[in-house]
């Protein structure tokens, strides 16, 4: 997905987040994810957010460390994410624009813990930030390229949960149409030139007469060799 496409989401959506109201039944693979990175976080010292976003889950998370680290690739992303640090009283998180496809501007072995929420996957390939023994955690809806490069990243321990009960419930087709038009790469449903595909859409996500889509993540784990 382009760069263009991202820094649009942020002016528009004020950062990477969805617009859509709709409520979760059943145990998110999000709240898991979080749970589980907070118990984390504490056993380190110096902390990696890949793909930060708009930078408000690293805020959320400095109460748990000594410092993050919060890059995206999205300059709008950054702008918002550094106007909410100086908005804050956080003393403890930096946001940098950079991307993955770049050499990223950290030492080897700068970081203990790196965590990656629905952020690149090509983190992997940037294993020279983990210190020996650091732990590399994330989430996302395709695991393919995560399993691929840990393997291919001499990384152990390789860890790999599937979550898929938990559903979206939407109240109606304007919000279900909104939610569709966030997911990269989508176009925008709410308009009046994509009705036919919309009803499409909504035969295929039904559950007992609600609209409703199912929340398939996977949340993984490993360690650096």
């Amino acid at each position: 997905m382009s760069m263009e496409w991202y820094d649009m989401i942020a002016r528009r959506n004020g950062g990477y987040k969805g617009r859509a109201l709709y409520t979760l039944e059943g145990n998110s693979a999000e709240d898991i994810f979080e749970e589980r990175l907070i118990k984390l976080l504490p056993q380190y010292t110096s902390v990696l957010d890949a793909g930060c976003g708009h930078g408000e889950f690293t805020l959320k998370m400095s109460e748990y460390t000594d410092h993050i680290m919060g890059f995206d690739n999205s300059e709008e992303m950054i702008k918002i994410a550094r106007n909410s640090l100086h908005s804050s009283t956080i003393t403890n998180v930096e946001f940098v624009c950079v991307s993955t496809k770049e050499k990223m501007p950290f030492e080897d072995k700068q970081f203990g813990l790196i965590y990656d929420r629905r952020g690149p996957t090509s983190i992997i390939e940037h294993g020279r930030l983990l210190q020996k023994g650091g732990v590399m955690i994330g989430i996302h809806t395709d695991i393919t390229k995560v399993r691929e490069r840990l393997e291919r990243n001499a990384f152990k321990e390789i860890k790999i949960e599937e979550y898929n009960e938990a559903l979206m419930i939407f109240s109606d087709e304007k919000e279900f149409a909104i939610f569709l038009s966030d997911i990269p790469g989508n176009p925008d449903y709410t308009q009046a030139e994509y009705r036919e595909q919309l009803q499409v859409k909504l035969k295929e996500n039904q559950v007992d007469g609600r609209i409703a889509v199912r929340e398939c993540k996977y949340i993984w784990q490993a360690i650096r060799s």
